[in-house]
């Protein structure tokens, strides 16, 4: 992959240690070279069911047209606030893609255990309507990756031009650190507020 082509990574950090309602997402230009050249930041409902168009959202907010991919760190941001890849996808109008990082059996189980009536029907609908994940060798580590707008072969490519060492995709690792330090800082305004 050429050293300019730019993607858009996507990660949250919520902690639920705190009284917060609110998860932060993060988006991260990178190259493939690993220069970082852009920032924004959203945040999505804790359980809840807004996290597509936050994420497009913040892509639209963002401008960067010349980030080729968006790569999301997640499906099931802020407590299974499930992105729907394929409204995603029609919505940044670039190939999306969906990185995780352990096997796993599926969602469902979780989202049953979690909810119930329309709340649970909602979520299992977007769930189904996911692409089914391919694992793809990276680095000799193995990672999960759906994709919508590639074809698994192009999207196992791009994952593996973007992670120069380790499993995790720079724009993915990047936009990690970035959401963890905004919630941080938001968590010690909302202290200094109960203090003051």
């Amino acid at each position: 992959m050429k050293a300019g082509v730019r993607a858009l990574g996507i990660a949250e950090s919520y902690r639920g240690d705190h009284d917060r309602n609110r998860s932060t997402i993060a988006g991260a230009v990178v190259r493939a070279d690993r220069v970082c050249d852009g920032f924004a930041y959203g945040s999505c409902r804790v359980g809840g069911t807004d996290g597509t168009d936050a994420v497009a959202g913040l892509v639209d907010d963002l401008g960067r047209p010349d980030a080729r991919y968006v790569l999301l760190g997640t499906v099931a941001p802020a407590w299974y606030n499930l992105l729907d890849l394929t409204r995603l996808f029609e919505a940044v109008d670039r190939p999306v893609i969906a990185v995780t990082f352990e096997a796993s059996d599926g969602l469902e189980a979780g989202l049953r255990d979690a909810f119930s009536g329309p709340d649970l029907e909602t979520r299992l609908e977007t769930c189904r309507s996911l692409p089914e994940r391919h694992a793809v060798s990276v680095n000799d580590e193995t990672v999960y990756v759906r994709a919508v707008g590639l074809e698994p072969a192009e999207a196992a490519a791009v994952v593996r031009g973007f992670t120069p060492e380790g499993g995790r995709p720079e724009p993915i690792r990047v936009a990690r650190e970035a959401a963890r330090a905004a919630d941080a800082y938001a968590r010690s305004l909302e202290l200094v507020r109960e203090d003051g």
